[in-house]
């Protein structure tokens, strides 16, 4: 079983003294910053000058600096720009400023599992991953209650790692729900995983499958477009809260049966094969190579894809189907 850490096992006061860098001010930056300034911690916000995410950090009551001034500020250096840029950021902006006895931070472990960030022997490097987005982070923290949190320790400089990635999310309110123990490698090779084979990739693939499956046969795209992506919703809330079992002790009979006996039919032992070679993929660093060198690249394939999907006709009915739902406009 994981090791979980709750509020007795984290104490504040590793905090004190201490200057923590926001790097990036995206919904998770946000979310954690403004969490840790009302957890009492003295907080510096990076951010580009000119976005709308530096112009929400000056309406929070931040004054956002340049990475490079906020890294020679802070003890500890919590990296949330997006994966992609991390490296860049670091080599250009961070890395001048570690001396000895600093801490970065993360909340996704990509960069350092496959070593696009290399930190020196002489710094903490920990991760502090709340289980949900950042304006949810700062909800529960409002309301008194947490999102749960990962917890890993990639290097330990000081012998205090563990205790100031603990603190941190203590700082969060990670601790008052729970947080789990874990390692950047099974961290980051679960979650892209998780989100190739089952929540993006896998789920895309099968919504659209169902809806090409139905359209060729010769129902009316709208209503194929109601019975494959619409009630999805009602199936991943009633899964999220009840679990799988949960789920199917909620829907019809008809349904459960049907689930039952015809779900091993479509998720099968070639989609199971095709899942370990995925995985397999991703361990070995061949899907992280590959996202690199996209960026590097100018993101052609990624562009291609992505208009591809755009183009595809469950888009276009599914927004003309959204204008009759006044309960998704703002």
């Amino acid at each position: 079983m994981a090791k979980v850490y709750y509020d007795k096992d984290a104490d504040l006061n590793l905090l004190k003294g201490k200057t923590i860098a926001i790097i990036g001010y995206g919904i998770q930056g946000r979310g954690q910053a403004l969490c840790l300034r009302d957890s009492g911690s003295s907080v510096v916000v990076s951010e580009m000058q000119g976005t709308p995410n530096y112009e929400q950090a000056k309406k929070d009551g931040f004054n956002p600096v340049s990475a490079e001034e906020a890294a020679k500020q802070a003890e500890i250096i919590q990296i949330l720009t997006q994966d992609h840029v991390q490296a860049k950021v670091y080599v250009e902006s961070i890395k001048p400023n570690l001396k000895k006895g600093k801490a970065l931070c993360f909340s996704h472990g990509f960069n350092i599992r496959f070593k696009q960030i290399k930190p020196p022997k002489s710094v903490d490097v920990f991760m502090v991953a709340p289980k949900g987005p950042g304006a949810l982070v700062r909800r529960m923290y409002e309301e008194g209650k947490g999102v749960p949190c990962l917890v890993a320790v990639f290097q330990d400089a000081t012998g205090n790692a563990l205790k100031l990635a603990l603190a941190y999310a203590k700082a969060i309110g990670g601790t008052r729900m729970g947080v789990i123990e874990t390692t950047f490698a099974e961290e980051t090779e679960t979650d892209l995983f998780g989100e190739q084979a089952v929540l993006c990739g896998g789920v895309s693939e099968l919504i659209k499958a169902g809806f090409d499956t139905l359209v060729e046969a010769g129902y009316q795209p709208e209503i194929a477009y109601f019975e494959v992506l619409h009630e999805l919703k009602l199936i991943t809330d009633l899964i999220q809260e009840f679990g799988i079992s949960g789920m199917r002790r909620r829907v019809s009979n008809t349904a459960c049966y049907g689930d039952l006996t015809r779900g091993p039919r479509i998720i099968n032992q070639r989609t199971r094969k095709e899942m370990q070679k995925i995985l397999k993929e991703i361990q070995k660093g061949k899907f992280a190579k590959e996202w690199i060198k996209e960026n590097e690249t100018g993101r052609n394939n990624f562009n291609q894809l992505l208009k591809a999907g755009d183009e595809h006709k469950i888009e276009q009915v599914g927004k003309q189907l959204r204008e009759m739902m006044p309960w998704m406009k703002k």
